[in-house]
C-alpha cells in the first residue's frame, strides 16, 4: 500500500507519488498588497467572487486533449487515511487529521484529476481545483503553508516505512491573486523523488498542480487559464 502523508492540502505529490509534503513559499501578484508578508484580506482584482459548484470545477480540469499526446487520466482512488507520525515538524503534526494523511483541503467544492505521462518513467501530474470565497481559500491554504514554512526537513513514519523529507522554497509565476510554490525531495529505500508543487488562487478558485518540475512548468498556465475561465 502506498504511503500517503502531508498537509490538509492533499498536495497532490502525495497522490501522484504517494509521498509527503511540507514546505512552501507564498508570493502575491501585482496589483496586490505591496508587502511580501500576507497582511489583511486578499485584494479585490475584479474576478467573480461567487464560489463554483464541484460540477463546474470538474469541467474546468485539464483533460487529455488539453495536455496533448502521451497523457492518460487515471481513475480516482478512494481516500485513505493511514496512521502516520511526523518527526521534526511540530507545526505540521499539530494540524492533525487530514494534515497527517494527505487529505484534501476542507472545502466541499472541489475537483481533481491525475494523469500518467508515457513520455517519462513513472511520471504523473495531478491537478486539484477548489472553490470558496477568496478570504476562505486564502485563509485555509495560508494556515497550512504557514505551518510548513518552518520545516525545511523532517521525517514521516508510517508503520515500518520512514521517509526523509526536504523542501525548497520556489518563486511561483506571478499568476492570479496569490501564489505558492515548493520543490520537494522524498528519500526512502535509497531512492530520491523530486516533485514540484505550485498553487495559484484566482478569485474564488484555487488551483494546485503537482508533479515532475518540467511537467508542472509546462502545463501550469494552461491549467490556470481553464480553471479561471469566466464562461
Amino acid at each position: 500500500m502506498r504511503v500517503r502523508v502531508a498537509t490538509a492540502l492533499s498536495l497532490t505529490a502525495i497522490t501522484v507519488l504517494a509521498l509527503p509534503a511540507c514546505s512552501a513559499e507564498t508570493t502575491k501578484a501585482e496589483p496586490s498588497t505591496a508587502s511580501s508578508a500576507r497582511t489583511g484580506k486578499p485584494a479585490d482584482t475584479g474576478q467573480s467572487t461567487a464560489p463554483l459548484a464541484s460540477a463546474a470545477l470538474e469541467k474546468r480540469l485539464l483533460d487529455e486533449s488539453d495536455l496533448g499526446s502521451g497523457y492518460l487520466r487515471k481513475p480516482e482512488r478512494p481516500s485513505q487515511h493511514d496512521d502516520v507520525t511526523v518527526v521534526g515538524c511540530p507545526a505540521l503534526n499539530e494540524l492533525g487529521g487530514d494534515a497527517a494523511t494527505g487529505g484534501s483541503l476542507d472545502f466541499p467544492r472541489q475537483a481533481k484529476a491525475t494523469f500518467t505521462y508515457t513520455g517519462g518513467s513513472n511520471s504523473e501530474i495531478s491537478e486539484e481545483l477548489y472553490s470558496n470565497t477568496a478570504d476562505k481559500l486564502s485563509d485555509g491554504i495560508a494556515q497550512i503553508f504557514d505551518a510548513m514554512t518552518g520545516c525545511p526537513t523532517y521525517q514521516v513514519i508510517s508503520g515500518s516505512t520512514t521517509i526523509d523529507m526536504a523542501s525548497q522554497k520556489m518563486t511561483a509565476p506571478q499568476f492570479g491573486d496569490e501564489q505558492w510554490s515548493q520543490l520537494l525531495t522524498f528519500s526512502a529505500g535509497g531512492q530520491d523523488t523530486v516533485v514540484k508543487q505550485t498553487a495559484i488562487r484566482d478569485g474564488s478558485v484555487l488551483l494546485v498542480v503537482s508533479g515532475p518540475p518540467a511537467l508542472v512548468d509546462r502545463h501550469l498556465a494552461k491549467a490556470l487559464t481553464k480553471a479561471a475561465a469566466t464562461s
